[in-house]
């Protein structure tokens, strides 16, 4: 019996690991080439590569997610944490670790559903009437005065557009229409200053502006009201709506359509060098479009089975990508770990230097020095007070000691021609020749006579 069940049990094949995912990716290749998956982006890493690497990821599960930079240079934004997405791709292994892997090719926001319905039905049915025929555009003036803008008063926008246009025209004339451009009454308020400029023969174009935002933000833009405002009125109008990635029913039906308000306010006063550079952007569009067209060429190719061998080769190439991308985050990780480490024992060869630092003791020493010096001063300075004092009362003492003070009374000094002082007639006879020094001055005299004191003659008799 053993021998029997022995012959007729199933040959045995042992697969290797790389054979096993190999095989793996093959069969999910094949049973899940286009599948679209929603959830909400968690750990994007954008690799030197150019590679995206994220997570999608709900309540009780996820998938990683690679997106190659051949697919995702075309999008209009770009992966963020938290951002609920829309994503088409393929299932595919990475079999450096054995997991499988969603590879997108096309990613979407969601919760624009509704507006982007609403968006593309009125465009088409505009299109249909002709509002957004180019041969109803009308040629902006070359070197308009008079503009008239269309916005809100407050923020930014209209303070730029101010800005450059009297830098860049200076003597241009402006009026302002201020309006709500968001919320209720912004639709109305918006169609009143188009109506008001185009009943009123003063300007001779219109710019209707509005800062970057959602696409909630800028609906007032979207709405039908607004669009035949700017196509019934009878001057040239501008549409500088949003950010220049943002696209409303006002840019087709306008005669011009302004990346942004600040470069509404540079296109309508033209220069050479601006022209030269309008050129060279048509000539980018053309790069771009025809690149455009070439991609969509290639990938018709692709799915017609021409170039399926070279798709298998650019397939290979992203796995081999994805390895490299790998190993530069394992070693960008272990550069950081050693640049920590040598962080930390820097750190501790400061601290060791800082004790044995010198400079804060020479600091003291200084202190020490600058109080000692400042009490020396102050003691010299004292000293010097004392003396100073004492110098000014010997002054006093002297001053009223002086006989300069009793000739100011009238007195006078009587020096005889040897220079001694006459204290007697005797010591100068007549004829003899003396000086009297006064308060003022100095008399010079001849003696004509002398006579003795008779208090002296009674005192003797």
């Amino acid at each position: 019996m053993d021998q029997f069940a022995f012959d007729f049990a199933p040959a045995r094949r042992v697969y290797s690991v790389s054979e096993l995912n190999s095989a793996i990716r093959a069969t999910l290749e094949r049973d899940f080439p286009d599948v679209w998956v929603s959830g909400e982006i968690s750990g994007v890493k954008l690799a030197t590569s150019g590679h995206y690497y994220f997570t999608l990821k709900e309540a009780q599960a996820q998938v990683r997610v690679v997106a190659f930079r051949s697919a995702h240079r075309y999008w209009k934004f770009k992966p963020q944490d938290g951002l609920a997405v829309l994503a088409r791709g393929r299932i595919d292994v990475f079999e450096a670790r054995g997991e499988y892997q969603l590879i997108v090719e096309l990613l979407e926001p969601l919760g624009h559903g509704a507006l982007q319905l609403a968006f593309e039905q009125l465009k088409k049915k505009l299109a249909e009437e002709g509002l957004f025929n180019p041969a109803r555009k009308r040629p902006l003036p070359r070197y308009p005065q008079r503009i008239g803008i269309v916005t809100s008063p407050r923020g930014a926008v209209i303070s730029d557009m101010i800005q450059i246009l009297s830098r860049r025209f200076p003597g241009l004339h402006i009026r302002l229409f201020p309006a709500l451009v968001q919320g209720d009454g912004a639709v109305e308020e918006v169609c009143r200053g188009i109506d008001y400029f185009s009943r009123n023969p003063w300007a001779e174009l219109v710019i209707v502006a509005r800062g970057g935002g959602s696409l909630e933000d800028l609906w007032t833009f979207n709405e039908e009201a607004v669009a035949r405002a700017i196509a019934r009125c009878a001057v040239p109008v501008v549409s500088a709506v949003g950010h220049e990635t943002d696209v409303t029913i006002a840019d087709f039906v306008a005669d011009l359509r302004a990346p942004t308000p600040s470069a509404a306010a540079e296109m309508i006063v033209c220069t050479r060098q601006e022209l030269l550079d309008r050129i060279a952007g048509r000539e980018q569009k053309l790069v771009h479009a025809m690149r455009y067209h070439l991609a969509m060429l290639a990938r018709r190719w692709q799915q017609q089975g021409i170039e399926r061998p070279l798709g298998l080769l650019h397939r290979a190439m992203g796995r081999q990508a994805q390895r490299v991308d790998e190993l530069e985050f394992r070693l960008r990780d272990l550069l950081r770990t050693r640049l920590e480490r040598y962080a930390r024992a820097q750190r501790a060869l400061a601290a060791r230097l800082h004790y044995f630092d010198l400079r804060p003791r020479f600091a003291a020493d200084r202190r020490r020095l600058d109080q000692a010096y400042a009490g020396a001063s102050q003691s010299l300075r004292l000293q010097l007070a004392r003396r100073r004092g004492a110098i000014e009362q010997l002054s006093a003492k002297l001053s009223q000691l002086s006989p300069l003070l009793i000739l100011d009374r009238g007195y006078a000094i009587v020096t005889n021609q040897s220079g001694a002082i006459v204290k007697s007639a005797a010591a100068a006879p007549p004829a003899s020749t003396i000086q009297v020094r006064l308060a003022q001055g100095r008399l010079h005299a001849t003696v004509a006579s002398t006579a003795e004191p008779q208090m002296d003659t009674d005192r003797h008799r």
